[in-house]
């Protein structure tokens, strides 16, 4: 299954959903140092957060929707759908907040607030690992490395025929590449 919105052949969802994830982070943690004794305008930041992050959230639904329907009906159609109720759930936690905090007249948060709002972003800690999950699957040749193999590029082992300590770019070793000149 190849996802419907992609740019350059990379799916689009999962470049969107970044944004939401990190703005909801970043609104945390305004509306914790706001709490904590900060100046009111940290709580102002953070609304304003929330709300940047809800339209995100929207726009990262309505991409997940349409790769939902090329997705068989099986097992990963069920993940599929697990991660985007797990997005609109963090979502819908943070309106909520959202709403609460709209007729307040500075926009700051409580202590209440900071507590639903950590409680949304474990509740997005579930979507990453579906997120995570249906990466792998429908993009295996992409699997993350787990070691420091990242650090040289890919996680291909190193060429027998480069030395130890010899430069590797992308698993080639540095005195194979070649460098072509355009003819005149």
């Amino acid at each position: 299954m190849q996802s419907r919105l992609r740019v350059q052949g990379h799916p689009i969802q999962p470049m969107l959903v970044t944004f939401p994830y990190g703005l909801f982070v970043c609104a945390t943690i305004f509306d914790f140092a706001q709490v904590v004794g900060g100046p009111a305008l940290l709580g102002e930041v953070g609304y304003w957060t929330v709300v940047a992050a809800l339209v995100a959230a929207g726009l990262t639904t309505m991409a997940g929707m349409v790769d939902l329907w090329d997705v068989p009906p099986d097992r990963t159609r069920r993940t599929a759908i697990s991660f985007n109720l797990v997005n609109a759930g963090m979502a819908g936690l943070f309106l909520l907040s959202c709403l609460v905090r709209a007729d307040a007249p500075n926009r700051g948060a409580t202590a209440v607030l900071l507590v639903v709002e950590l409680l949304a972003l474990a509740v997005g800690g579930l979507g990453v690992a579906l997120g995570a999950r249906l990466m792998r699957h429908y993009e295996p040749g992409r699997a993350e490395p787990t070691s420091f193999d990242a650090l040289r590029g890919t996680g291909r082992p190193r060429s027998a025929a480069a030395p130890r300590g010899a430069a590797v770019l992308g698993g080639v070793d540095a005195r194979t590449v070649e460098i072509v000149r355009p003819r005149p």
